[in-house]
């Protein structure tokens, strides 16, 4: 459990729902914070009688989703000089070509990596938020896609929290290793899937025909005639 929970926890307590607005809205705007536990603890509380669960659930997704679009507008501003230095840097922090075809791909499967980065992988969550803006991703889309993730990743940990109680830090603790979980998985699948194309591009270059050597040239003494050949003993016909 994060260090700052009990504070936190101490806050949305005493402030109640203007502290979990502001809580979840820095969270979603690059704060660190324990942003799941504090929703899955505001869930818990919700069964006591002390909050009403569907205005909880209004507050943190429009919350969740204003952080957002702050981290987009950072990203719009700055992001793009920061991934074209890094693109053209001479040190190569990150090798080129590779930062070309994840720009390119970010433009095909933007929408699933914005609402993946909010509920399975949320981890990535700002990274992907300031990668949306820094490439210029049409705002509507990256709204459409971030409150459809935020309502999954918003309202999974305040239902969870709701349906157990005060076993909500068990919870938590659960949600914690399916995280990780699923992250160490999604992390060897694109290990082996990198490794599946360089076997086959090794192969390709093996099964390619090998080019045949030229003919060598003869050499000068053997390309000469008989007559000339005898002809260079050295007697002179009488």
């Amino acid at each position: 459990m994060s260090a700052l929970l009990p504070y936190l926890v101490n806050w949305l307590q005493e402030y109640g729902y203007p502290a979990l607005w502001g809580l979840v809205f820095l969270g979603a705007a690059g704060i660190p914070l324990p942003i799941t536990l504090l929703l899955l603890a505001a869930g818990a509380f919700a069964v006591l009688g002390d909050y009403n669960l569907g205005l909880l659930a209004l507050l943190a997704v429009s919350a969740a989703v204003a952080g957002d679009s702050v981290g987009y507008s950072l990203g719009r501003r700055w992001g793009g000089r920061l991934l074209d230095y890094l693109e053209h840097s001479p040190q190569h922090w990150i090798p080129q070509q590779a930062l070309k075809r994840a720009r390119q791909l970010f433009h095909r499967r933007g929408g699933w990596a914005i609402f993946l980065g909010r509920t399975v992988f949320s981890a990535f969550g700002v990274p992907i938020t300031l990668l949306s803006g820094a490439e210029r991703y049409p705002y509507r889309k990256f709204l459409l896609f971030d409150a459809l993730g935020e309502l999954v990743g918003v309202g999974l940990p305040l239902s969870l929290g709701f349906l157990f109680g005060a076993s909500w830090e068990a919870v938590g603790e659960i949600l914690g290793m399916v995280s990780l979980l699923l992250l160490t998985l999604a992390l060897a699948t694109w290990l082996s899937y990198r490794l599946l194309l360089l076997l086959r591009r090794l192969r390709a270059t093996h099964a390619e025909p090998q080019p045949r050597p030229h003919p060598q040239l003869e050499e000068p003494e053997r390309a000469a005639s008989p007559g000339a050949a005898s002809g260079s003993s050295g007697s002179l016909p009488l």
